[in-house]
């Protein structure tokens, strides 16, 4: 039986709309492919204090997390992951890349341009294709 890992996703916009994308490093597994950041959920943890957890492990900055976008699970072959994907906000700091080759943000219209890992697919289509979030 293949593992099963849950995830979470934060999608972090700012004030002019833009949307904090993070591109995975070529030590990560799936590597070189863009991702709404987040990480493991680990035992007794809600996905909330997951996501908050992991934004600050990884890009030293604490957020806000609102309401939840999409919940996909999707079979890479290896393994199956389930990813959950809020939206958030930054309230205190700004995001520093330490694990990461690269983030940046990018305005909703645009998140096409970049080569998403399949899981995060669906929450990129939602955010393109509605504006209630």
């Amino acid at each position: 039986m293949k593992k099963t890992i849950h995830v979470v996703g934060a999608i972090i916009e700012n004030e002019q709309k833009e949307i904090f994308c993070a591109l995975r490093s070529s030590q990560m597994s799936l590597p070189n492919l863009w991702e709404f950041p987040g990480g493991k959920i680990e035992n007794n943890e809600t996905p909330e204090v997951a996501l908050y957890r992991e934004i600050l492990e990884e890009f030293n900055c604490e957020i806000m997390i609102k309401e939840k976008v999409e919940d996909t699970t999707y079979d890479y072959g290896a393994f199956i992951v389930r990813l959950e994907t809020y939206m958030a906000q930054i309230v205190k700091g700004d995001p520093q890349v330490t694990e990461h080759a690269d983030a940046k943000w990018v305005k909703r219209e645009d998140l096409y341009s970049l080569e998403f890992a399949p899981a995060d697919i669906p929450a990129v289509e939602k955010l393109i294709t509605q504006n209630n979030y």
